[in-house]
């Protein structure tokens, strides 16, 4: 397969798991296997794009091993991919996105080439999807209540209100192109797309 191909580091300590997940992704993407968190940072360098992680491995959590993996300063994009449902701890938890198993081949191929494209996004843009990716799985696991009562989901909520005005000039010209959309749909936030239809 060419160098030229996305990269992907796999990070699941069930080994058929594991391999599952590598034979679905070889066909569009070059793929590396770890079956341990500590196995997964030995095998990490500049060349992986995309991570899958998962949460719960006994030598080193996906939690610490995606800490680790951002204070090395990797610039790769992480998805949690796990049987974890998700809380609000989430909020502080610097990945990308997050799938709860079971996982289907589609929807796995589907969040890889949705973080290889925000890897063609500024700092900015990356991050705006990051948050908006956790609002909208917050918001399909907990009612609305608990949601207005909680601290973090509401400073997140603000975090992500103010970044998408610091981005508007931005965000437009992504929209021009039409991939922004397709990506706030996938996350299921179709208001922030209607806000920039809005404000055209």
């Amino acid at each position: 397969m060419s160098a030229d191909q996305p990269l992907v580091l796999i990070v699941e300590d069930e080994p058929d798991l594991a391999d599952l997940y590598a034979t679905w992704l070889r066909e569009k993407c070059r793929v590396r296997v770890a079956y341990g968190g500590r196995e997964a940072l030995d095998e990490l360098d500049d060349d992986v794009d995309v991570v899958l992680l998962d949460r719960r491995m006994p030598d080193l959590s996906g939690d610490e091993a995606l800490t680790e993996i951002r204070n090395r300063g990797f610039e790769c994009r992480v998805a949690m991919v796990t049987a974890v449902e998700p809380d609000f701890d989430i909020v502080a938890m610097g990945f990308d996105d997050y799938l709860v198993k079971p996982v289907s081949k589609e929807a796995l191929e589907e969040t890889v080439e949705n973080l290889l494209r925000r890897n063609t996004y500024n700092d900015g843009v990356q991050e705006l999807f990051s948050l908006a990716s956790k609002k909208a799985l917050l918001e399909s696991e907990k009612d609305p209540a608990t949601l207005e009562d909680n601290e973090e989901y509401q400073e997140l909520d603000e975090r992500l209100s103010k970044l998408r005005e610091d981005l508007d000039e931005t965000l437009q010209q992504f929209d021009e192109e039409r991939d922004i959309a397709a990506v706030y749909r996938d996350l299921g936030d179709t208001s922030a797309f209607e806000n920039l239809e809005s404000s055209e």
